[in-house]
């Protein structure tokens, strides 16, 4: 039995992991893809403190890694599928095996949205919904469409831009959510245009995009544009991996925790963007993974 099993290894999964550690725990990461969580696939890394230049998530992802394997921590690569939190021992089963712990804290995270649109799931991977970093230099010269208008979708857009013939944001709202500093670089990037007030309706094609259809939310007209071998990102927001944790207290399906990290079950906490809250950013997860395993850790201490 360990002391504490943690599920998810992104910032606030490996940061709850490394503070768990260092108090001398015995502790398990269970992760169901990569090391890095969803920042791990981004093109660049922002605004986090004491970044090295030109970190990418690649390079995150890997010194989180790193980090974790030098305190000695058991990182499994296998997919939680149910979890028994309630009782002085909790048992989180996964597709390989079950874990036995003390405390448990759930730094699971979110999943991208889907927009639901005709062709997206057929075309998935073959022109649509793919990794910015890892696809871009397939389109190089290329048309490039981004769906959506906040932070994370403005930024891989610039990205993208460095690769594409051009590049084309699309927003339903009448201008672009995302903070000064990225809406300035895209009014200085000239192979940026803006499809303002519209939605990506409907793609269609045969093995990859060959045409999109747009739908103008003021007129609701919907306009044809043939691009054929084009690239199409989506970035519509994610959903909190909380399927699985029925029985804790959720709002808007995030889970939700006291000062301590604490869920609505003893023993149970919660780290990163799986948690109800105001602000979703690396810094906050790391934030909430180092409050979650010192209050685990005296958890377990105070229940021996």
């Amino acid at each position: 039995m360990y002391d504490i099993c943690i599920i998810g290894a992104g910032p606030a999964g490996i940061s709850s992991a490394v503070y768990a550690a260092s108090r001398g725990l015995d502790t398990v990461v269970l992760e169901e893809k990569e090391v890095g969580g969803l920042l791990g696939g981004v093109s660049t890394v922002t605004h986090y403190s004491g970044i090295i230049e030109g970190e990418t998530g690649t390079s995150f992802a890997e010194r989180l890694k790193k980090q974790a394997e030098s305190y000695g921590i058991e990182i499994r690569k296998e997919k939680v599928v149910s979890a028994e939190l309630a009782g002085d021992v909790k048992k989180i089963t996964t597709d390989s095996g079950s874990y036995e712990a003390k405390a448990v804290i759930i730094a699971a995270g979110t999943t991208p949205k889907k927009l639901g649109i005709p062709g997206e799931a057929e075309l998935e991977g073959h022109g649509v919904g793919m990794n910015a970093a890892k696809a871009a230099k397939e389109y190089e010269g290329r048309d490039i469409f981004v769906v959506g208008g906040a932070d994370g979708a403005v930024k891989e857009a610039l990205f993208l831009a460095g690769y594409a013939k051009k590049l084309t944001i699309i927003h339903f709202e009448d201008q672009l959510g995302a903070i000064p500093e990225f809406t300035e670089k895209v009014m200085r990037t000239g192979n940026i245009e803006l499809r303002l007030h519209t939605r990506l309706a409907e793609l269609q094609g045969d093995g990859r995009v060959e045409v999109l259809k747009l739908r103008d939310e003021h007129t609701k007209e919907t306009e044809t544009i043939r691009c054929d071998g084009c690239g199409v990102f989506i970035y519509a927001g994610s959903t909190p991996n909380t399927g699985l944790y029925p029985e804790l207290d959720q709002t808007d399906g995030y889970l939700v925790t006291d000062d301590r990290q604490m869920t609505s079950i003893p023993g149970v906490f919660a780290a990163g963007d799986i948690c109800a809250k105001q602000v979703r950013q690396a810094a906050t997860a790391v934030a909430d993974g180092a409050v979650a395993a010192i209050n685990a850790a005296a958890w377990c201490r105070s229940n021996e």
